[in-house]
C-alpha cells in the first residue's frame, strides 16, 4: 500500500510538472517576439554546430588570400572579403560558435559559483550571509568590464581566460538574485516539512528551495548571456580576447577599423550578428519573464 501510494504521488508530481512546462509554453508562444528571439537563438546555435560542414576550418576561415583581399559582397563571397582575402560569411559563423560557447560557458560558471554563494547566504543568513554579501558587495563596485580587463590582463589572453574573467565578474548578480529568491521561499511550509522528516540542509537547499527559485534563475540566464557575448566582444575588440586568427566577431570588428572608408562591410557585418543574437537573446528573456511570472497568470 505504502509502496503504491509513493508511486501515485510521483507520477502526480510528474502530471504537475509537465502541466506547468506546458502551461509555459503556451504563455510564451502568445509572445510573438519572444518566438521570434527563440527562432534566431536556435538558427544560431545549429549555425555553430554545423559550421564545419558549411565552411572548412583550414581553406576558408584562416587561410589567407590577398589577391582577393577587401573585395565587397559578390556571387562568390556573399559577404565580400577581409584585409586578407579570407570570406567574412566563413568567419561570421564558426565565430558564432566561439561567441556563444564562450557566452554560456562563462554564465555557466558565473550560476554555479554565484547561485551556490546566494543560496547559502539566504539559507543560514546572519554571519555567513553578511560575510558574503559583504565581499560581493566589493566585487560589485569594480565595473565588470574594467574587472574583467584586469582579469585577462593579468591572466594573458586566451578563450579559457576570457571565460573565467566574464564569469567572475558576473557571480555577484547571480548571488544577489539567488539569495533573494531563497529569502523568499525558506520560510514556507513545504520547507519546515523537509525539515520535520529529517532532511539536512544540503537536500533542502538544492532539492525543496532552488527549484522553486529557478524563475528568476532562468530569465536572469538567458539575459546574462547576451551581456557575456557583449562583453566577449568588447575583449577581442580590445585584443585581450580570442588570439588571431581564431575568428570572433569583436575581433573582426577591430580589424576592420583601418578600413571604415573604403571597406565598411568589414565592420557592418560582425557588428549586425552581434546586434541581431543580443536582441534575439533579449527578446526570448522578456519573454521568459512574462510567461515564468506567476503574476500574469489568469
Amino acid at each position: 500500500m505504502g509502496t503504491s501510494k509513493n508511486q501515485e504521488a510521483a507520477s502526480g508530481a510528474t502530471v504537475k510538472k509537465r502541466g506547468q512546462f506546458k502551461e509555459i509554453w503556451r504563455r510564451l508562444k502568445k509572445n510573438k517576439m519572444a518566438m521570434i528571439g527563440l527562432g534566431i537563438v536556435v538558427f544560431l546555435v545549429l549555425i555553430s554546430i554545423f559550421a564545419d560542414f558549411l565552411f572548412d576550418y583550414n581553406t576558408v576561415v584562416i587561410k589567407q588570400n590577398t589577391a582577393i583581399r577587401l573585395q565587397t559582397p559578390s556571387a562568390a563571397h556573399w559577404l565580400g572579403t577581409d584585409e586578407f582575402g579570407r570570406d567574412i560569411l566563413a568567419r561570421l559563423v564558426h565565430g558564432s560558435r566561439v561567441s556563444l560557447s564562450v557566452g554560456v560557458v562563462a554564465v555557466s560558471i558565473a550560476l554555479l559559483i554565484g547561485g551556490s554563494l546566494g543560496a547559502i547566504a539566504g539559507f543560514y543568513g546572519g554571519k555567513i550571509d553578511n560575510v558574503i554579501m559583504r565581499i560581493m558587495d566589493i566585487f560589485l563596485a569594480v565595473p565588470s568590464l574594467l574587472l574583467s580587463i584586469t582579469i585577462v590582463s593579468a591572466l594573458g589572453p586566451s578563450i579559457f581566460n576570457l571565460m573565467l574573467a566574464i564569469a567572475i565578474s558576473s557571480v555577484p548578480g547571480y548571488a544577489r538574485i539567488v539569495r533573494a529568491s531563497v529569502l523568499t521561499v525558506k520560510d514556507q511550509e513545504f520547507v519546515e516539512a523537509a525539515k520535520c522528516i529529517g532532511a539536512n540542509n544540503f537536500e533542502i537547499i538544492s532539492s525543496h528551495i532552488l527549484p522553486n527559485c529557478m524563475a528568476p534563475i532562468i530569465v536572469q540566464v538567458s539575459l546574462k548571456v547576451a551581456s557575456a557575448i557583449l562583453s566577449t566582444s568588447g575583449l577581442s575588440f580590445l585584443g585581450l580576447g580570442v588570439k588571431a586568427p581564431t575568428p570572433e566577431w569583436g575581433a573582426m570588428l577591430s580589424g576592420g577599423r583601418a578600413y571604415l572608408r573604403n571597406a565598411p562591410h568589414l565592420t557592418v557585418f560582425p557588428g549586425i550578428a552581434i546586434i541581431i543574437t543580443i536582441l534575439s537573446l533579449n527578446l526570448l528573456g522578456d519573454g521568459l519573464r512574462d510567461a515564468l511570472d506567476p503574476k500574469l497568470k489568469k
